[in-house]
């Protein structure tokens, strides 16, 4: 395994919901950012997320650590979930309510 790849198991690895987008959650750089944003805020769930844009060693690693072409990217429990759409589809259908309860994510505070 790479250095970046051990880094990004790291952070996927140490909390529940992990979002690697461009940007902030305050300030996301992208449409589908944040889209993502506001389904996680809507799920009520606690999440960490990654600003790729302030690394571009992160930003170049995730994708082919997932198999993945695009950002954002979400991690739940250690599981890549998918992008943006995948997690509207998933969001709409009630399927990421339910992934999130099954795999037991802590509720935001």
């Amino acid at each position: 395994m790479s250095d970046i790849h051990a880094k990004i198991a790291t952070l996927v690895g140490g909390t529940d919901v992990v979002l690697f987008m461009k940007g902030t959650p305050l300030f996301p750089q992208c449409g589908f950012s944040s889209t993502a944003i506001q389904i996680l805020e809507r799920l009520e769930v606690d999440y960490e997320t990654v600003d790729v844009l302030a690394d571009p060693e992160v930003r170049a690693g995730i994708k082919s650590f997932s198999d993945w072409p695009t950002i954002p990217q979400l991690y739940v429990k250690g599981e890549f979930v998918g992008g943006s759409d995948i997690m509207m589809e998933m969001y709409q259908s009630g399927e990421l309510q339910a992934l999130v309860a099954e795999k037991g994510v802590a509720r935001a505070a």
